[in-house]
């Protein structure tokens, strides 16, 4: 074993060597960009990262799941809908958490870590798929992007979309490549479908870190098809091994994925089937939030396409991203031209129907939706943006008939390279959200001593569970109070922690429910600290 494994590792390590030797300058340029991509995303993570009521209701969970040894079943919920995710976010995150000494930035350090392999990743298949060229710019944009690098550096379930998402398309794509690779041998025919299990495990990794996931179920239930179209069509000597092994395989990379998603399947059982309930009422009875109707996304393809490119390629510069858009629908029609042309023997066309499928049904999914849509919605699609630039840029470059606008597309890039450099976050001071709830949370927290309390937070977009996670940590008696057990969970004291202008605030009048369950009360004490104001509210006669 200890031999096999250090003769693999001869051979890897030889194999890179020469890389390197043959390939110094791209070699050079991978090094540096990935180098750029970690600063950006680690420098000073501590005070850039966010930590609100999600990420602390996050770490509590998962320093339960650590301290107390307690099972978890569900994920986090939904912003709408009242649906639930599977929980395998919080166990990805658990051993950074306690490595990081149950510190929240352990969790948003390999968050940002695992933007930095996603770089590489989005590197390494567009180099496969296409070349060099393609590689370095779609690794360089991808790497510089500021929507890209604030969502690489928070711990947060939909951060880590982008990395399984472009992974789970890549494992579909080797089980696609590897029967049309095994057609072209003379001899045997040789293929791997063993990609089919590994796609099992990242699919059930993307749809537990956010339910637009789904829309990757098509691309891959295409791809996995087709296959299976081909494989049956096969000579008779290879149809029936061939088809066999396929079979096999997806049906192991089921079972993976079923088990993988088999503890929110459980909780949903004991608890009534609401989360199978709330999905089911979300996509077939909610039409003020999806639409049911595929035709109706037709007119938001380019208002929806120039939006996302704006935020993500263009940096949120609206004169450049109307230019980006432009040239983005003018690559999907050179494309479209190229299919035309050289048709699907061509191994690069392929790659090309493969990301236009994935970015159509992408934007057709948003475009249902009804809704306000946010930057992190783009995850499960975001690698394909830049690998499918990446790859018009190299096919336009290797026309030497339009060698004349090989400059103009240069020009472009570094003004686009600019731009991203230009308004990179790092030029904004840091939120220090992390620093103001632990230092709250240390001031609630020797006021009250050991006592027991009730805590509050009056805010536009956060909850109390940032505090909250601190208090625990350090053992504090913080209770939520339960109006069904208001013997056991009503405390003397509430700690009335206030975001907004103090003139706005009005702690013993505020309709919050963790406020009015208190009851009347009236203010002990007040503090101003890192710019929020911390009310004691105690109960009145």
């Amino acid at each position: 074993m200890k031999k096999n494994l250090s003769t693999n590792y001869h051979l890897l390590t030889t194999k890179l060597k020469k890389w390197i030797r043959d390939n110094r300058w791209e070699a050079a340029l991978l090094f540096v960009a990935l180098l750029v991509a970690a600063f950006l995303r680690l420098y000073r993570i501590g005070e850039y990262m966010t930590f609100l009521g999600d990420e602390g209701r996050d770490a509590i969970i998962v320093r339960r799941l650590l301290v107390d040894f307690d099972p978890i079943l569900i994920g986090p919920g939904t912003s709408i809908g009242n649906m639930y995710l599977g929980p395998l976010y919080y166990y990805l995150i658990a051993p950074s958490l306690l490595l990081a000494n149950f510190s929240p930035v352990g969790p948003s350090v390999f968050i940002a870590l695992l933007g930095v392999a996603t770089c590489f990743f989005v590197w390494y298949v567009a180099r496969e798929w296409f070349g060099k060229i393609a590689a370095i710019v779609a690794l360089i944009f991808y790497a510089i992007s500021p929507v890209v690098i604030i969502y690489s550096r928070s711990s947060w379930n939909p951060n880590i979309m982008p990395f399984f998402s472009l992974l789970c398309i890549y494992a579909i794509w080797k089980v696609w490549d590897s029967l049309q690779e095994g057609k072209k041998l003379k001899k045997k025919l040789v293929v791997n479908f063993k990609w089919l299990v590994v796609l099992g495990i990242l699919y059930a990794f993307v749809l537990q870190s956010h339910y637009l996931g789904l829309l990757l179920a098509p691309v891959i239930f295409i791809y996995w098809f087709l296959t299976l179209l081909n494989a049956s069509r096969l000579p008779i000597q290879n149809h029936k091994p061939i088809k066999k092994d396929f079979i096999k395989n997806s049906l192991i990379g089921l079972g993976v994925f079923a088990v993988l998603m088999s503890p929110l399947v459980i909780f949903d059982a004991r608890h009534g089937w609401n989360n199978y309930s709330a999905i089911k009422k979300f996509f077939l009875e909610r039409q003020t939030t999806v639409s049911a109707r595929p035709w109706n996304a037709i007119p938001k393809l380019y208002p929806l396409t120039q939006k996302i490119l704006t935020r993500t390629v263009a940096a949120t510069n609206e004169v450049y991203g109307k230019w980006v858009v432009i040239i983005f629908w003018f690559g999907v029609l050179l494309v479209g031209m190229r299919l035309k042309s050289l048709g699907l023997k061509n191994r690069k066309n392929q790659v090309f129907l493969l990301l236009i499928g994935w970015l159509g049904v992408s934007l057709i999914g948003l475009g249902l939706y009804k809704q306000e849509i946010y930057d992190h919605y783009y995850g499960f699609f975001l690698p394909a943006i830049f690998i499918f630039i990446g790859g018009f840029i190299q096919i336009f470059l290797e026309n030497r008939r339009i060698s004349f606008f090989h400059y103009l597309v240069g020009l472009v890039l570094f003004v686009l390279i600019v731009i991203n450099f230009k308004n990179n976050p790092l030029k904004y001071a840091p939120n220090n959200q992390l620093r103001r709830a632990q230092k709250v949370a240390q001031l609630i927290g020797n006021e009250a001593g050991y006592d027991k309390f009730n805590l509050a937070v009056i805010a536009e977009r956060n909850y109390e569970d940032g505090y909250q996670y601190f208090l625990e940590k350090d053992k504090k008696g913080v209770f939520d109070i339960d109006p069904l057990d208001l013997e056991n969970t009503l405390a003397d004291t509430l700690y009335v922690v206030c975001e907004l202008p103090k003139d706005k605030c009005d702690p013993t009048h505020n309709p919050k429910a963790q406020i009015a369950n208190f009851g009347w009360s009236k203010v002990e004490g007040e503090w101003d600290l890192e710019g929020v104001t911390v009310y004691k509210l105690v109960h009145t006669n």
